[in-house]
């Protein structure tokens, strides 16, 4: 009776893993960035992001959260709830409200200024929600550096 229970149970995971839909990662790039106010130590964007999905199905997409790091130091986050579908082999944008610390941002760019750097490391990590059962979050990563030449 035990084998029998055991048997069902895998036998039902293997049904609803071929249920799973194979995803594609969207492609996330950023298309604008406005300054919406703050103070000092806290800084509000608004950003504009767009989506690319390369799938042969729409996603709807239900929530997309990100963060920014510089230095390796996180000055920023950003979350969304706003649910939106970016059709098949097509393309979306959104946006995000993004929270920053520009402060800790210009200490870390004075510190490897200080020490002749010629660039800083910059790093965007999130995830995209999708709105299809048994679908994990996708996640993303972007990361570069940009030239500390242009603001001595």
């Amino acid at each position: 009776m035990l084998q029998l229970k055991s048997l069902t149970a895998v036998l039902l995971c293997l049904a609803l893993s071929a249920c799973v839909p194979k995803l594609e990662r969207p492609n996330i790039s950023v298309v604008s960035v406005e300054m919406q106010g703050g103070n000092f130590m806290q800084q509000n964007f608004g950003v504009k992001l767009n989506v690319q999905n390369p799938n042969d199905r729409a996603l709807p997409i239900k929530a997309v959260h990100a963060e920014l790091s510089v230095g390796g130091e996180q000055i920023a986050t950003a979350v969304s709830d706003q649910p939106f579908v970016v059709p098949p082999f097509g393309e979306s944008g959104f946006d995000l409200n993004v929270k920053a610390n520009l402060a800790l941002a210009l200490l870390k760019l004075g510190l490897k200024m200080d020490q002749h750097l010629d660039s800083i490391d910059y790093a965007v990590k999130g995830g995209v929600s999708v709105d299809i059962p048994l679908v994990p979050e996708v996640p993303f990563h972007q990361s570069g550096s940009f030239s500390l030449k242009d603001l001595q």
